[in-house]
């Protein structure tokens, strides 16, 4: 099987713009491609992970990758997918969140020299004259077509701001300059990128008079339409010290019995054939292919030793084997006794001694395997001498130690 058609077959493409040029430039190693990211955090998230994913695959098949971190566009910041506008970074932020992403790009893509390029768009975006900028591609955009474009309509009625605006210019601007100064022909991104990135196809050829090219794969949702990789903090992020490889493994074990074999076909390197006989196995084995599922992903991000603590740690709280040392865990001083909703917001499993409260009235927080409902509980020192594992919800655990 060939690069394109296995990309198919794992529900990795969205949107082309000419399917059989890029077929044929993918399948026999012709595509030198380009994916954007924009450093707005000091660490990548689960939404980028499908793209260096997506990466790793063609650049094993043969194809060359360029990695373009937005140190010029994230200081606009793209309005796509958003009902507000992000938050302006300094220079040194920016600077500071590309010398990170270098450091997480690395451990997927091999960016060798002569394997991939690794740019960074503020070094031509920020020298730009804004009059030459105008007259030089200006005249290549539409203002209604860019209005109609499904990344700025959501932002009409709260408002768009003439910087966002330019967002879409400058992305297309990349594609352009990438193409004539690297040979790139073609652009992969999400698929809320689509119309950015037809802009930038269509100043190429505009400009030059020659064809690139442009495919989407489709976000990673669940079964009900939501983005995946939000965790019960927030952003599923790679780096260990923002979202610890215990918590990222209990996300990928938790997700729904429905996302199983989609997440197994477009995040992990397994074989479409292991994959097809997984997707055939009886609904008792669901569990079993959740740990495959789980440890695959965390495997790739953290690498196998971070797997293997994961799994063991998840094994003792679900089946009561493994080890369960992994297990995130609080350390407190404790004198005499703690009140639980104090406990509660030291361990972080709430943000506020109301939110704390809230669990406890709604059946939501269990310690040692016995559900509270007495939201003026005291911890004494003495049940903290042996560890307090704390539950809340249906997945969530935690560990609560001496210091």
């Amino acid at each position: 099987m060939q690069i394109y058609e296995e990309l198919q077959r794992r529900g990795l493409i969205a949107q082309v713009t000419d399917e059989e040029e890029i077929k044929n430039l993918i399948n026999r190693g012709g595509a030198k491609f380009y994916i954007g990211i924009d450093p707005t955090a000091d660490s990548l998230h689960v939404g980028h992970f499908m793209a260096l994913c997506l990466m790793r695959r063609l650049q094993l098949a043969g194809n060359q990758p360029i990695v373009l971190l937005g140190g010029g566009t994230s200081m606009i910041g793209d309005p796509s997918g958003r009902t507000d506008m992000r938050s302006m970074l300094t220079e040194q932020q920016i600077g500071h969140n590309i010398e990170r992403f270098k450091e997480q790009i690395s451990r997927f893509i091999d960016l060798s020299e002569g394997k991939a390029i690794c740019l960074n768009n503020g070094d031509w975006l920020k020298n730009l004259n804004y009059v030459d900028m105008l007259i030089d591609v200006g005249a290549c955009f539409s203002v209604n077509k860019m209005l109609a474009a499904e990344c700025y309509k959501q932002r009409m009625e709260k408002g768009l701001t003439f910087l966002e605006f330019n967002y879409m210019i400058m992305q297309a601007y990349d594609f352009y300059y990438l193409h004539t100064h690297y040979g790139c022909n073609m652009q992969f991104g999400g698929d809320d990128q689509w119309s950015n990135m037809l802009a930038g196809t269509e100043l190429i050829r505009k400009k030059t008079g020659k064809d690139a090219y442009a495919l989407t794969i489709p976000l990673l949702t669940n079964n009900e339409g939501q983005k995946m990789g939000k965790s019960v903090k927030g952003a599923l992020w790679l780096d260990k010290d923002k979202t610890s490889p215990y918590d990222f493994y209990q996300y990928w074990r938790n997700v729904d019995d429905a996302d199983v074999d989609k997440c197994l076909k477009m995040i992990t390197f397994l074989p479409l054939e292991t994959i097809d006989e997984m997707v055939n196995w009886p609904s008792e084995k669901i569990n079993e292919k959740k740990e495959i599922l789980a440890f695959e992903i965390t495997k790739m991000v953290h690498g196998e030793v971070e797997a293997l603590k994961a799994q063991s740690a998840a094994r003792a709280l679900f089946t009561g084997e493994g080890d369960d040392s992994n297990m995130p865990t609080t350390e407190v001083e404790v004198l005499d006794e703690i009140g639980l909703l104090d406990l509660l917001v030291l361990t972080k499993l709430a943000t506020s001694k109301g939110e704390a409260r809230r669990l406890i009235e709604q059946g939501g927080i269990s310690l040692n395997g016995t559900k509270v409902d007495d939201v003026n509980l005291k911890v004494t020192r003495e049940q903290l001498v042996e560890p307090l594992k704390i539950k809340k919800g249906k997945k969530i655990f935690h560990k609560v130690t001496l210091k």
